[in-house]
């Protein structure tokens, strides 16, 4: 199986990280948006996209990249993100409809586009935006080790 992963990880590099550790459980690249633009991905039998949640969604940059490519049929995705929400939420169980919400403009697009979205995943991301900045944001540390376990077993999963 052909792979690609796709990311767009920006403040702390928490996405970056479950991207790396995904596409060597895959055996593929990790590449960015700004990489991809232009390029065909028909070769690839399965696409990961992934970011940050910023606002409910994915990176602008990853919804842009999605909405440029090529109608394809029977084309497989998987969708990830990692997210500042307290990582409670997660650890609890409770952040699913949060996650799949979040990732719905990103999954229509792709569907649209005639790609079949095989799989979703999502964890926590240290986060230190706006006023979270002057308590030392939330979630530190995280992506952690257990996260990065999950994400690894997720992607090889998807390679069965």
């Amino acid at each position: 199986m052909k792979a690609v992963v796709i990311v767009k990880s920006i403040h702390h590099q928490n996405t970056l990280k479950i991207a790396r550790v995904m596409a060597d459980a895959l055996d593929a690249r990790v590449m960015g948006p700004e990489d991809v633009c232009g390029m065909d991905l028909g070769s690839f039998d399965l696409v990961g996209f992934g970011s940050g949640i910023y606002h409910s969604k994915h990176h602008i940059n990853i919804l842009d990249l999605a909405e440029q490519i090529k109608k394809d049929t029977d084309k497989k995705a998987f969708l990830f993100s990692t997210c500042g929400a307290p990582a409670f939420a997660f650890d609890g169980g409770h952040i699913g409809d949060y996650i799949e919400k979040s990732h719905g403009p990103l999954r229509k697009i792709l569907e649209s586009k005639g790609y079949c979205v095989v799989d979703e995943f999502g964890c926590p991301g240290w986060n230190t935006n706006s006023f979270l900045k002057i308590f030392g944001g939330i979630n530190k540390g995280r992506p952690n080790d257990e996260d990065k376990k999950r994400a690894h077993e997720f992607a090889l999963k998807l390679k069965r």
